[in-house]
């Protein structure tokens, strides 16, 4: 059976510290109930499509953007093509006020062209907005984006930061899957994606799918939310996600930062250095490297010179104030062939 999902109802009397320590370092989703209730673009999205609409333009600059339209036989799933080969798609640039009308027309039309468009920045085309409708609980820099359409079904992916998510129209449904499950969620090419993120296949294919043998170990413990407008979810990074829309008009702002950094480089980086550097190496020279990471980096059993006095540690010491930009510079130098 798949975990319960926690749930947090008060988290709007919560400090940033508070949420931190009880929510951020343990590392998993968690639903917070009606943490965005009293925004008055909630308010708005309850009323209607339309009253969120003319919320929304009060702040709008007239700036352009990208949509997505969707034939009325995809149903809102937003997906590749056949054979992976290009999308079941229209990408369309316009401006953001052209393409809220056209959702909003798209109400009263049955079997018209579905339209979705997301991760759209609030301070850069609704400046205003995120200072009447604010979020206390990330840091500055967490800037806000709003995803706006008709019913969808956003495929299976990940995202590699901190994210919370707040329905502000409509419902959605996340099914979530956690980091391990990785291997059996078939996922499809990294440099080819709809919006940025490679695609679980096997999540977004009918059930019982030949092809993907291996989903089964994890399709029954996937986890869900159903969320409400004024509901949250905060999702931590590498947590696979798949995001249905399930009302005729939806609407959500989210907020993407790391929580854990310390400087400038992030982990995905040392993935793809990684992947070009071990990944095609001989099987007992990949598990050689396996070993190291696991003890300089993964760290299962404590510090790798806790044997040592601290003063001996060298650069295995703490990385601020000075030891970040010490391996920084030696990885630098290596990569520049130094």
């Amino acid at each position: 059976m798949p975990e319960r999902l926690r749930e947090i109802a008060d988290v709007q009397s919560w400090s940033a510290e508070r949420f931190r320590r009880e929510v951020l370092e343990q590392c998993r989703p968690v639903v917070l109930r009606g943490l965005v209730s009293r925004w008055p673009l909630v308010q708005a999205g309850r009323s209607s499509a339309k009253a969120l609409r003319d919320y929304a333009l009060r702040f709008d600059h007239g700036e352009s953007m990208e949509a997505f339209f969707g034939p009325p036989s995809i149903a809102g799933k937003y997906y590749y093509g056949d054979g992976l080969d290009g999308f079941n798609f229209e990408r369309r640039t316009m401006r953001f006020a052209e393409a809220l009308d056209a959702i909003v027309a798209g109400l009263d039309r049955p079997g018209s062209p579905t339209v979705y468009v997301g991760s759209i920045h609030i301070d850069e085309f609704l400046p205003g907005m995120s200072g009447e409708n604010p979020m206390p609980l990330v840091p500055l820099g967490a800037n806000p984006r709003i995803w706006l359409g008709h019913a969808s079904n956003v495929s299976c992916h990940y995202d590699a930061f901190e994210n919370i998510a707040c329905v502000v129209a409509g419902s959605r449904r996340f099914t979530l899957y956690p980091p391990e499950a990785i291997a059996s969620l078939y996922i499809g090419p990294i440099d080819n994606t709809m919006a940025g993120q490679p695609v679980s296949l096997a999540a977004s294919s009918p059930p019982d799918d030949a092809r993907y043998p291996m989903f089964a170990q994890v399709r029954d413990r996937a986890q869900v939310a159903e969320l409400d407008a004024g509901d949250a979810l905060f999702l931590p990074k590498l947590w696979w996600h798949q995001v249905e829309a399930t009302a005729p008009f939806n609407g959500l702002v989210n907020y993407w930062w790391d929580a854990f950094s310390i400087g400038p480089d992030a982990p995905y980086t040392s993935l793809l250095l990684s992947m070009i550097a071990i990944a095609e190496r001989p099987l007992q020279e990949r598990l050689a490297w396996r070993a190291w990471f696991d003890h300089y980096v993964f760290r299962p059993s404590g510090h790798p010179l806790a044997h040592l006095p601290p003063d001996k540690h060298g650069i295995l010491g703490p990385l601020k104030p000075d030891n970040y930009g010490r391996i920084r510079a030696w990885v630098m130098r290596m990569l520049r062939g130094g």
